[in-house]
């Protein structure tokens, strides 16, 4: 293959419509890219209404019963090459470069979401490649077998922090199980989308993939009231996932949905304190503190108190903010131009209720959406940044006496997506973790997630799952068949 036309080829287009395995114009306004660390528009992107809209549908729907009776051996063939093919598309510059130009993420973290990328078309692949049907003799006489089915079309809805990697855990598994695949990239970051789009198209029958960027009344609408559509996943705001919640039930469409999330990071009696800081500082400043599982509540046995915050806010007061395409950058600029007077409102209300903020003592730079990483001391339990997703660098700290106490404010929120426990007597850091309302928990680690695991939400964080063979499981139907041999 030849790398640098893929990009080139999505940047020339200038579109975030793609039918039938081909880039089509936007027949709706076209939508100005911005690059976070300049404020400045880069790009013109168009954009699909509902008759192009409509047209993915009806392309997906008709190529719904062949990709449905592709063997499972060839399908996995498929995700394995659009994996190569993106493995090598992330040697070259020129996709980290775009994904951190429409999101702000530092380039490392760009290609850390590439190879994420990778693993997710071949973990699936190789999930699929190990389903079985299977066997049941329970009843005497009778023989059991339990074969899974392709749900339906299945429409993808993505956001733009991780705008290759997250539609990826969606269109993988979607794929793997014979459903094609309608999908919906983020207005923030079209471009990045539209690429892993192009490179999935090589490899799949025409109308197996279809991308429309574009409003919900006109694209998302249409999607979710068709028949031939048996599944939805979005991941975004628990706001926005309601409503899609609410217009899959009128079809009792099967949903996985992965809200926000409000992550404890409970810091033990017992824990490194040292050790613990740095566990933070990942778990917080990952992808510019704009990630769904980003440690939200600090909550800080007090017989450590004293050394973690002095670890963690001397290493916040450290972190050069700056340009995502300067290696020496700990923090890039956050993608939505409103975020940092949002940050700012929260770090606000915080200190009026008593909170002391600390930060790096530098000016941020000029132009761009820039906000500096800040620690709230002593935070408010009533505060929203408490109590509400941050989605940002901003960390409320929080000395707790029992550990109840700090159970207390996490089940308070009402979030359950993801939670880190720190301690080093692992049985009894386990056992903490067995106490969270999360989908997922890291102990001693700022990385818990991998494609390998089911990862979901609770409570006001969503439902279903992602990854691991539930991530498979979310886009198939299941036929049991009883069989008795015939009389003679």
């Amino acid at each position: 293959m030849t790398d640098r036309p893929v990009v080139d080829d999505v940047l020339a287009s200038a579109t975030a419509v793609r039918i039938g395995g081909a880039a089509h114009h936007g027949a709706a306004a076209p939508l100005r890219v911005v690059d976070p660390s300049t404020g400045a528009s880069f790009a013109e992107v168009g954009t699909g209404d509902h008759d192009q809209a409509v047209l993915a549908l009806e392309s997906a729907a008709t190529a719904l019963p062949t990709w449905a009776r592709t063997v499972p051996a060839n399908r996995s063939a498929a995700l394995r090459a659009i994996a190569d093919d993106i493995e090598a598309l992330a040697a070259q510059p020129d996709w980290p470069a775009l994904i951190t130009r429409e999101t702000g993420k530092r380039l490392a973290e760009s290609a850390a979401e590439l190879a994420l990328t990778v693993a997710y078309f071949r973990i699936t692949a190789d999930l699929l490649d190990a389903q079985r049907e299977e066997r049941l003799s329970a009843v005497p006489g009778i023989t059991h077998r339990v074969s899974a089915r392709p749900a339906g079309v299945a429409v993808v809805l993505t956001p733009w922090n991780f705008p290759v990697s997250i539609p990826a855990r969606k269109i993988a598994p979607a794929l793997a199980a014979g459903c094609p695949v309608l999908f919906k990239p983020s207005e923030l970051s079209p471009l990045s989308s539209a690429v892993l789009a192009a490179v999935c198209e090589r490899h799949l029958p025409d109308g197996v993939l279809g991308t429309v960027l574009g409003t919900p009344a006109d694209v998302v609408d249409p999607w979710l009231a068709h028949p031939a559509t048996g599944a939805m996943s979005f991941t975004g705001s628990t706001r926005v996932g309601r409503l899609v919640a609410a217009q899959a039930a009128a079809r009792f469409l099967p949903t996985v949905l992965e809200l926000g999330g409000c992550a404890p990071f409970i810091v033990l009696p017992d824990a490194d304190p040292v050790a613990a800081a740095q566990t933070l500082l990942v778990a917080k400043y990952r992808n510019n503190g704009q990630s769904c599982i980003a440690a939200n509540q600090v909550l800080v046995a007090r017989e450590v108190a004293a050394e973690f915050v002095e670890a963690f806010v001397g290493a916040t007061r450290a972190m050069v903010v700056g340009d995502p395409r300067d290696a020496a950058t700990d923090l890039g600029p956050l993608a939505p131009a409103a975020d940092p007077a949002r940050m700012a409102g929260l770090v606000e209300e915080a200190v009026a209720k008593g909170a002391s903020a600390l930060r790096p003592e530098g000016a941020l730079p000029g132009a761009g959406h820039y906000a500096a990483p800040t620690v709230l001391l002593d935070a408010p339990v009533d505060c929203r940044a408490m109590t509400e997703e941050i989605f940002g660098p901003v960390a409320p700290v929080h000395v707790y006496g029992r550990l109840s106490e700090a159970l207390d404010l996490h089940y308070a929120t009402g979030y359950g997506l993801a939670g880190y426990v720190c301690g080093t007597d692992l049985d009894e850091a386990r056992a903490v973790a067995g106490q969270l309302r999360a989908g997922i928990v890291g102990v001693n680690t700022g990385t818990p997630n991998t494609p390998w695991v089911p990862f979901g939400g609770q409570g006001e964080s969503g439902l279903g799952y992602e990854g691991g063979r539930p991530g498979l499981e979310a886009f198939q139907k299941f036929q049991s068949v009883a069989c008795r041999p015939a009389e003679r």
